[in-house]
């Protein structure tokens, strides 16, 4: 492994967190235009297309053992449409982006609970980067948890369904999926996503207006959170231990926050940049450590 390949793994996480943040300007383009399901439905469907292409084009061979094809849609299932159709759906039945973060942001915590239960060593140090992480998150998304409404049993079991979906699916790849090409891994998690939100989106009754943000939002998310991103945490996980990776969700909240205040002039607090660089420490406590098996 050479140099440049080093750098480029060094940087993953970076350009992993960059990206995925991204998904709140997504939300705020394309929600008003589209259903969830429908918006997710029709990401899914390009998004394994282009997967599809990519890997023929490379000469990507498909996986040949079926229960790798089994693992890869599981994955698929949680980390795609559970956790990203929680999420918009949430958001769409009036929860507001700081308090569904912040629901999803307990994914480091519970991952390293689960791992502590499973005979995996999560140091002390990681717990008290967890902590920190968490606490820094919470400080983050303070100034937009008191929306008065915005909390109903359904959104919270939207939201809390989330969590579970992405946090069971980072630890079930870890735990069941073979080393396996990107591409290909990514086409069949993309496919088992459509097929379990398809049917969700014929039951919408909004329609699609396909209006410029729109077009914006679903290239975006194609291109850019979809292939990038998504394909950036697969093997990230693959590379890494559960609760280094995961404590990288802790970043995501912060940079929206950084982004909303750059894109649409939203307020940027001395509370907010506090609890970023907090966030940034607990998280620098996670990663440099690893899980002993």
């Amino acid at each position: 492994m050479n140099d440049q390949d080093n750098r480029w793994i060094a940087a993953m996480p970076i350009v992993f967190v960059l990206i995925w943040s991204t998904g709140f300007v997504v939300a705020k383009l394309g929600m008003p235009h589209a259903a969830p399901m429908t918006f997710l439905s029709w990401r899914y469907a390009l998004s394994a297309l282009c997967f599809v292409a990519w890997a023929w084009l490379s000469g990507v061979r498909m996986p040949r053992d079926r229960a790798q094809w089994a693992h890869l849609a599981v994955t698929g299932i949680f980390m795609h449409a559970g956790y990203l159709g929680g999420v918009w759906a949430a958001v769409k039945a009036g929860m507001g982006a700081g308090l569904s973060a912040l629901i999803v942001g307990l994914q480091p915590v519970l991952t390293g609970i689960f791992l502590s239960y499973t005979g995996s060593k999560v140091s002390p140090k990681q717990w008290l980067g967890l902590a920190l992480g968490l606490v820094g998150l919470l400080l983050v998304v303070s100034n937009k948890l008191l929306v008065v409404g915005e909390v109903t049993w359904f959104t919270l079991s939207l939201a809390v369904m989330a969590l579970l979906s992405i946090t069971t699916g980072t630890l079930y790849q870890k735990r069941f999926v073979k080393p396996c090409d990107v591409r290909a891994a990514s086409s069949v998690q993309l496919l088992a996503a459509f097929a379990v939100t398809a049917p969700l989106a014929w039951l919408e009754q909004a329609p699609m207006v396909w209006v410029h943000d729109l077009v914006v939002a679903m290239l975006w998310s194609v291109l850019a959170l979809t292939l990038g991103a998504s394909s950036l945490l697969y093997m990230l996980i693959q590379r890494g231990a559960a609760t280094a990776v995961t404590s990288l969700i802790y970043l995501v909240p912060p940079c929206a926050a950084v982004l909303a205040w750059l894109m649409f002039d939203e307020a940027l607090t001395a509370v907010t940049v506090f609890g970023l660089a907090v966030t940034v420490l607990g998280v620098a406590m996670v990663r440099p450590g690893s899980i002993q098996k």
